[in-house]
Protein backbone atom coordinates (compact mmCIF):
# COMPACT_ATOMS: atom_id res chain seq x y z
CA UNK A 1 0.00 0.00 0.00
CA UNK A 2 0.92 3.72 -0.30
CA UNK A 3 1.29 5.79 2.81
CA UNK A 4 1.65 9.21 3.42
CA UNK A 5 1.88 9.24 7.15
CA UNK A 6 2.13 7.64 10.96
CA UNK A 7 1.07 9.11 14.02
CA UNK A 8 2.25 6.66 16.21
CA UNK A 9 -0.50 7.50 19.44
CA UNK A 10 -3.90 8.60 19.32
CA UNK A 11 -6.25 8.59 22.07
CA UNK A 12 -8.90 10.10 19.99
CA UNK A 13 -8.87 8.38 16.76
CA UNK A 14 -10.53 5.11 18.03
CA UNK A 15 -13.10 5.48 20.82
CA UNK A 16 -11.49 3.49 24.11
CA UNK A 17 -8.90 2.13 22.26
CA UNK A 18 -5.00 3.59 22.47
CA UNK A 19 -4.13 3.44 18.57
CA UNK A 20 -1.92 4.92 16.24
CA UNK A 21 -3.43 6.36 13.15
CA UNK A 22 -1.61 5.23 9.34
CA UNK A 23 -2.47 7.68 6.69
CA UNK A 24 -2.73 6.61 2.98
CA UNK A 25 -2.23 8.76 -0.25
CA UNK A 26 -4.68 9.02 -2.61
CA UNK A 27 -8.01 10.20 -3.06
CA UNK A 28 -11.06 10.08 -4.91
CA UNK A 29 -12.79 12.70 -3.88
CA UNK A 30 -11.55 17.17 -3.70
CA UNK A 31 -13.53 18.33 -1.23
CA UNK A 32 -13.14 21.46 -0.39
CA UNK A 33 -12.82 21.60 3.01
CA UNK A 34 -10.27 18.47 3.19
CA UNK A 35 -8.15 19.39 5.95
CA UNK A 36 -5.30 16.39 4.52
CA UNK A 37 -5.21 18.03 1.38
CA UNK A 38 -1.32 17.01 1.13
CA UNK A 39 -2.26 13.41 0.55
CA UNK A 40 -4.62 13.28 -1.38
CA UNK A 41 -2.50 13.63 -4.45
CA UNK A 42 1.00 13.11 -2.54
CA UNK A 43 3.30 10.65 -3.41
CA UNK A 44 4.26 7.20 -0.73
CA UNK A 45 7.41 8.31 1.49
CA UNK A 46 6.03 5.64 3.68
CA UNK A 47 6.48 1.83 3.13
CA UNK A 48 4.35 -0.77 4.31
CA UNK A 49 7.15 -2.77 5.40
CA UNK A 50 7.57 0.45 7.79
CA UNK A 51 4.38 0.62 9.08
CA UNK A 52 4.48 -3.21 9.52
CA UNK A 53 8.00 -3.15 11.40
CA UNK A 54 6.52 -0.41 13.81
CA UNK A 55 3.14 -2.10 14.63
CA UNK A 56 5.24 -5.32 15.75
CA UNK A 57 6.93 -3.21 18.08
CA UNK A 58 4.46 -1.68 19.46
CA UNK A 59 2.33 -4.63 20.02
CA UNK A 60 2.34 -4.34 23.98
CA UNK A 61 1.70 -0.78 23.69
CA UNK A 62 -0.93 0.12 21.21
CA UNK A 63 -4.67 -1.61 21.17
CA UNK A 64 -5.61 -0.60 17.77
CA UNK A 65 -4.91 0.75 14.45
CA UNK A 66 -6.64 3.53 12.63
CA UNK A 67 -6.32 3.70 9.10
CA UNK A 68 -7.37 6.65 7.35
CA UNK A 69 -6.77 9.01 3.96
CA UNK A 70 -6.82 9.90 1.54
CA UNK A 71 -9.71 7.15 0.70
CA UNK A 72 -8.20 3.41 2.20
CA UNK A 73 -10.40 1.76 0.10
CA UNK A 74 -9.13 3.57 -3.37
CA UNK A 75 -5.92 0.94 -3.10
CA UNK A 76 -6.59 -2.55 -4.38
CA UNK A 77 -4.36 -4.10 -2.01
CA UNK A 78 -5.95 -2.70 1.46
CA UNK A 79 -7.44 -6.03 2.27
CA UNK A 80 -4.03 -7.53 1.80
CA UNK A 81 -3.17 -4.82 4.62
CA UNK A 82 -5.68 -5.09 7.02
CA UNK A 83 -5.27 -8.93 7.44
CA UNK A 84 -1.74 -8.80 7.96
CA UNK A 85 -2.54 -5.99 10.98
CA UNK A 86 -5.32 -8.75 11.92
CA UNK A 87 -2.72 -11.34 12.44
CA UNK A 88 -0.90 -9.00 14.58
CA UNK A 89 -3.56 -8.76 17.05
CA UNK A 90 -4.80 -5.00 16.57
CA UNK A 91 -8.52 -4.29 16.75
CA UNK A 92 -8.86 -2.05 13.07
CA UNK A 93 -10.69 0.83 12.83
CA UNK A 94 -11.49 2.30 9.42
CA UNK A 95 -12.53 5.84 8.17
CA UNK A 96 -14.17 5.72 4.69
CA UNK A 97 -15.98 7.72 1.94
CA UNK A 98 -18.08 4.96 1.01
CA UNK A 99 -17.68 5.28 -2.32
CA UNK A 100 -16.33 1.40 -2.60
CA UNK A 101 -19.51 -0.19 -0.83
CA UNK A 102 -18.24 -3.54 -2.39
CA UNK A 103 -14.96 -3.07 -1.41
CA UNK A 104 -16.33 -2.24 1.67
CA UNK A 105 -18.56 -4.60 2.56
CA UNK A 106 -16.12 -7.67 1.23
CA UNK A 107 -13.62 -6.40 4.06
CA UNK A 108 -16.14 -5.95 6.87
CA UNK A 109 -17.47 -9.62 6.30
CA UNK A 110 -14.06 -11.01 6.31
CA UNK A 111 -13.80 -9.94 9.57
CA UNK A 112 -11.15 -7.12 8.62
CA UNK A 113 -12.50 -4.35 10.63
CA UNK A 114 -13.75 -3.58 13.73
CA UNK A 115 -15.28 -0.25 13.66
CA UNK A 116 -16.19 2.16 10.43
CA UNK A 117 -16.29 5.61 10.45
CA UNK A 118 -17.92 6.91 7.37
CA UNK A 119 -17.58 10.48 6.25
CA UNK A 120 -21.51 11.22 4.80
CA UNK A 121 -20.64 14.30 2.82
CA UNK A 122 -24.23 16.14 2.39
CA UNK A 123 -27.74 15.86 1.66
CA UNK A 124 -27.94 13.87 -2.15
CA UNK A 125 -28.47 17.11 -3.87
CA UNK A 126 -25.16 18.41 -2.85
CA UNK A 127 -22.93 15.20 -2.90
CA UNK A 128 -21.05 16.20 -5.75
CA UNK A 129 -20.42 19.78 -5.18
CA UNK A 130 -19.53 19.21 -1.53
CA UNK A 131 -17.07 16.21 -2.41
CA UNK A 132 -15.54 18.02 -5.47
CA UNK A 133 -15.86 15.43 -7.88
CA UNK A 134 -18.85 13.67 -9.78
CA UNK A 135 -19.70 10.71 -7.80
CA UNK A 136 -22.58 8.08 -8.08
CA UNK A 137 -24.76 8.75 -5.02
CA UNK A 138 -26.01 5.19 -5.36
CA UNK A 139 -22.70 3.94 -3.93
CA UNK A 140 -22.90 6.39 -0.48
CA UNK A 141 -26.43 5.25 0.02
CA UNK A 142 -25.50 1.59 -0.74
CA UNK A 143 -22.28 2.18 1.77
CA UNK A 144 -24.58 3.72 3.99
CA UNK A 145 -27.27 1.18 3.92
CA UNK A 146 -25.21 -1.78 4.42
CA UNK A 147 -23.44 -0.46 7.81
CA UNK A 148 -26.83 0.79 9.06
CA UNK A 149 -27.56 -3.70 8.73
CA UNK A 150 -24.60 -5.00 8.68
CA UNK A 151 -23.74 -5.78 12.42
CA UNK A 152 -20.95 -3.62 12.58
CA UNK A 153 -19.60 -1.04 14.93
CA UNK A 154 -19.64 2.20 12.67
CA UNK A 155 -20.51 5.86 12.81
CA UNK A 156 -21.55 8.45 10.29
CA UNK A 157 -20.09 11.98 10.62
CA UNK A 158 -20.20 14.92 8.57
CA UNK A 159 -17.71 17.77 8.35
CA UNK A 160 -20.34 21.26 8.77
CA UNK A 161 -19.97 24.15 6.85
CA UNK A 162 -21.90 27.37 6.02
CA UNK A 163 -21.03 27.34 2.72
CA UNK A 164 -21.98 23.89 1.48
CA UNK A 165 -23.80 23.22 4.11
CA UNK A 166 -27.47 24.74 4.41
CA UNK A 167 -29.79 24.15 7.40
CA UNK A 168 -32.01 23.30 4.86
CA UNK A 169 -29.32 20.57 3.50
CA UNK A 170 -28.94 19.01 7.30
CA UNK A 171 -32.44 18.35 7.71
CA UNK A 172 -32.49 16.78 4.72
CA UNK A 173 -29.52 14.69 5.58
CA UNK A 174 -30.59 13.91 9.05
CA UNK A 175 -33.66 12.69 7.27
CA UNK A 176 -31.64 10.07 5.32
CA UNK A 177 -29.77 8.87 8.54
CA UNK A 178 -32.48 8.66 10.91
CA UNK A 179 -31.66 5.38 12.08
CA UNK A 180 -28.21 5.61 12.28
CA UNK A 181 -26.47 4.21 15.38
CA UNK A 182 -24.49 7.15 16.01
CA UNK A 183 -24.23 10.60 13.76
CA UNK A 184 -21.32 13.00 14.62
CA UNK A 185 -21.40 16.75 13.13
CA UNK A 186 -18.29 17.74 13.02
CA UNK A 187 -16.93 21.18 13.73
CA UNK A 188 -15.23 22.80 10.49
CA UNK A 189 -11.59 24.18 11.69
CA UNK A 190 -10.02 26.55 9.19
CA UNK A 191 -6.06 25.26 8.67
CA UNK A 192 -3.13 25.54 6.50
CA UNK A 193 -3.42 22.46 4.61
CA UNK A 194 -7.21 22.96 2.97
CA UNK A 195 -7.89 22.31 -0.29
CA UNK A 196 -10.05 25.64 -0.46
CA UNK A 197 -8.98 28.28 2.19
CA UNK A 198 -12.38 30.42 1.49
CA UNK A 199 -14.79 27.88 2.70
CA UNK A 200 -16.59 29.16 5.92
CA UNK A 201 -17.81 27.50 9.11
CA UNK A 202 -20.69 27.76 11.58
CA UNK A 203 -20.16 28.67 15.25
CA UNK A 204 -19.90 26.58 18.37
CA UNK A 205 -23.29 28.09 19.21
CA UNK A 206 -24.88 27.99 15.96
CA UNK A 207 -23.74 24.12 15.04
CA UNK A 208 -25.10 23.52 18.33
CA UNK A 209 -28.43 25.13 17.40
CA UNK A 210 -28.27 23.19 13.85
CA UNK A 211 -28.04 19.66 15.95
CA UNK A 212 -30.94 19.86 18.11
CA UNK A 213 -32.65 21.05 15.12
CA UNK A 214 -31.87 18.16 13.34
CA UNK A 215 -32.30 15.49 16.51
CA UNK A 216 -36.36 15.24 15.42
CA UNK A 217 -35.17 13.54 12.57
CA UNK A 218 -32.67 11.71 13.33
CA UNK A 219 -32.21 11.67 17.44
CA UNK A 220 -28.49 10.19 17.75
CA UNK A 221 -27.26 13.59 16.43
CA UNK A 222 -24.47 14.82 18.23
CA UNK A 223 -21.70 17.63 17.67
CA UNK A 224 -17.95 16.91 17.76
CA UNK A 225 -14.77 19.58 18.21
CA UNK A 226 -16.28 22.17 19.37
Amino acid sequence: MKFGGLQKLTLLDYPGKVACTVFTCGCNFRCPFCHNASLVESKSDLSEEAVLDFLVKRRNVLEGVCITGGEPLLQSDTENFLRKVKDLGYKVKLDTNGAFPDRLQNIVQRGLVDYVAMDVKNCPSMYCATAGRQTDVRDIERSVDFLKNCGADYEFRTTVTKTFHSEQCVEELARWLCDAKRWYLQQFVHGQDLIDGTVEGYSDAELRKLCERVQKYCPTAQTRGI
